[in-house]
């Protein structure tokens, strides 16, 4: 069955005033690698600004979510901390996960299914519990809480809370769908990891399966696959960094999966339609893949029928990557077009342009327009980040009086030119 008035809406997390490098993300590459540089959240927020302007230019939905409020005395409270506590060393890692700005990266704010593929013909969104990573596990209740508003038509959203903690989610960003069209009926596709590798396997079976009986998936049209150990070894500690889904495509890496033919066979015997582009080991390593975040992009179906991906800068210059690519467009495969976008400083941070989404299914008219964008809001968005974002932040900082001063009053300038005061 199609639902006519269902689009797929994108919803970018505007990257938030305490962005900074504190390399919290064991298993997270980019993350680690700068921790201890000089952040710049000004840059990085109109970097994710201008992505979603972009993809606007394409015809496509946009819609975003707001940082979450930081830094998080709550969070310190229950360890029995204050923000002067950052001067003992041993303390320094958990102040920071107080001021993190990691809620930008909203493929990890929820897992979503449709209208179309659910028992009650609602779509349904379950927030992340993301309890493998002290930083994150303190935001689902917040990011909850937005979701409430932005998605509070019961009649078409049911929202759920997180998974229990005994079992970790990570959201969208392990998660794919496939349809004829974003407005039918699809199959879905839950990526998990086996826990004992290098770094922590952060989607857990358990959850997947939770989070699919939540949403009244039906178990023929739902598919499990094990994610590959030696990639989250390797650094992809989301699916989202060796795979990305859309439409009838599975744009991936070779290695993505820990039983490659039997995960394509597994979504062929639900999805028949399946058409996979698989870039081998042997013209992109899994490591280049993971450095440039090559899967980490926005595969997007434009208004005139034909597919492009979104992709980070740094793949767009990467030798083999380019390469690839290239070729990739020159032949008659699905994937016509190929967008490079600058998202620079979230990509230092361990996230390109497929993080910073959470794609959701739905009538526009049906969400608070208040989360919609459109060129006036961004400019207005645009507005408040020049003026109130701090330009750079380096490691010191954090924990400082001052600064926490202006990243509350950042946010809050944000909410208030957004109509949102509800939450501060």
């Amino acid at each position: 069955m199609k639902h006519a008035k269902l689009q797929e809406i994108n919803f970018d997390g505007i990257v938030g005033p305490s962005h900074n490098y504190a390399g919290l993300s064991l298993g997270n590459l980019a993350a680690t690698s700068h921790a201890g540089d000089i952040s710049h959240p000004r840059a990085a927020a109109l970097q994710g600004l201008a992505k979603m302007r972009a993809n606007m230019a394409l015809g496509l939905q946009q819609g975003f979510l707001l940082p979450l409020p930081r830094p998080n005395e709550g969070f310190l409270a229950g360890l029995g901390l204050t923000q002067d506590d950052a001067v003992e060393p041993e303390n320094r890692p958990l102040v920071a996960a107080a001021w993190s700005a990691s809620a930008m990266w909203t493929a990890n704010a929820a897992t979503v299914s449709p209208a179309p593929d659910t028992a009650d013909g609602r779509c349904h969104l379950t927030p992340a519990n993301l309890v493998t990573m002290p930083h994150r596990a303190q935001e689902w209740r917040d990011t909850k809480a937005q979701l409430a508003i932005a998605f509070a038509d019961e009649a078409a959203f049911a929202l759920h809370d997180a998974v229990p903690p005994f079992f970790g989610d990570e959201g969208a960003a392990n998660h794919m769908r496939f349809c004829a069209d974003h407005s039918a009926s699809g199959v879905e596709v839950f990526v998990f990891g086996r826990p004992g590798g290098a770094f922590p396997a952060r989607q857990s079976l358990q959850a997947s399966r939770a989070v699919a009986r939540l949403h009244g998936l039906a178990p023929e049209r739902t598919v499990f696959i094990e994610q590959n150990p030696f990639a989250i070894a390797a650094g992809a500690f989301h699916n989202d960094v060796v795979s990305v889904a859309n439409g009838r495509v599975l744009f991936t890496h070779e290695e993505a999966f820990a039983d490659r033919e039997g995960a394509y066979e597994a979504i062929r015997v639900a999805f028949p339609e399946l058409q996979v582009v698989e870039v081998p080991s042997s013209e992109v390593s899994l490591a280049e893949a993971i450095a440039t975040y090559l899967f980490n992009a926005q595969l997007v179906s434009l208004p005139d029928g034909n597919m492009a991906l979104v992709v980070p800068m740094e793949s767009w210059n990467s030798t083999a990557v380019r390469g690839f690519l290239d070729r990739m467009m020159s032949g008659d495969g699905p994937i016509g077009g190929v967008i490079p976008v600058d998202v620079t400083q979230s990509m230092a941070n361990g996230g390109g342009p497929a993080c910073l989404r959470l794609r959701v299914v739905a009538d526009p008219a049906t969400v608070d327009p208040r989360f919609l964008l459109d060129e006036a809001k961004a400019d207005t968005i645009a507005s408040v980040i020049e003026v109130h974002w701090p330009e750079s932040i380096e490691p010191a900082q954090i924990g400082s009086a001052e600064l926490a001063g202006k990243v509350v009053t950042a946010r809050a300038a944000l909410l208030e030119k957004l109509d949102l005061d509800q939450l501060a």
